[in-house]
């Protein structure tokens, strides 16, 4: 099924029943704000083969720096912050798919509002996916110390620690989960941050 929007034919995708339960038809559409079962929203966290979790590796000072396609966080950001970038990275490959991350947290590509969803729920700051619109909304008006994301009704993203984490094609005909340097010029979005970072 599609919807034509303008001039703009978009797909319209349905969840997995076994996921969170919601039908995705877009970017205007609310998922449900408290996931069916646990099972489909752990984000697989990295262990040694003792079962004790790996710290991640932190870089001196305020601001993340990319090592590669990973992101590595600042010492002296807050726990949250660290758990965002680290679930930011596990998907960070990934390739673009409208609707992807709304019906499981773990999925095999993302879209923009569910790669941003997936990041911050790996820092316990979101329980369930949003769409782009939702987070014109969410957490608390301006910018962030720590994170501050940018939405409209079409496109979310957001910075962490200085490094943006968006689904645009950067370098061109890359799409899907990635960590930029540069800023987004974009115009036209509401910035909201995560209370209190």
């Amino acid at each position: 099924m599609a919807l034509a929007v303008g001039s703009v034919i978009v797909p319209v995708a349905s969840a997995d029943p076994g996921g969170l339960g919601a039908s995705y038809s877009g970017e205007t559409v609310e998922t449900p704000s408290i996931p069916a079962s646990t099972t489909e929203t752990e984000i697989p966290a990295v262990s040694s083969p003792s079962g004790v979790p790996i710290p991640a590796p932190t870089v001196p000072g305020a601001a993340a720096t990319l090592a590669g396609e990973r992101a590595v966080a600042p010492a002296s950001a807050p726990a949250a912050v660290k758990q965002v970038i680290a679930a930011a990275n596990r998907i960070r490959a990934t390739p673009y798919i409208w609707g992807g991350g709304h019906a499981r947290w773990w999925d095999k590509g993302y879209d923009c509002s569910g790669s941003v969803s997936y990041a911050l729920h790996g820092g316990k700051l979101l329980e369930a996916p949003l769409v782009s619109g939702s987070f014109m909304t969410w957490g608390e008006a301006g910018p962030g110390r720590w994170i501050t994301i940018y939405a409209n009704r079409q496109h979310v993203f957001m910075t962490v620690a200085g490094l943006r984490w968006d689904t645009g094609g950067d370098p061109p005909g890359v799409t899907g989960p990635r960590w930029h340097t540069e800023p987004f010029l974009g115009q036209g979005f509401i910035v909201r941050h995560p209370v209190g970072l």
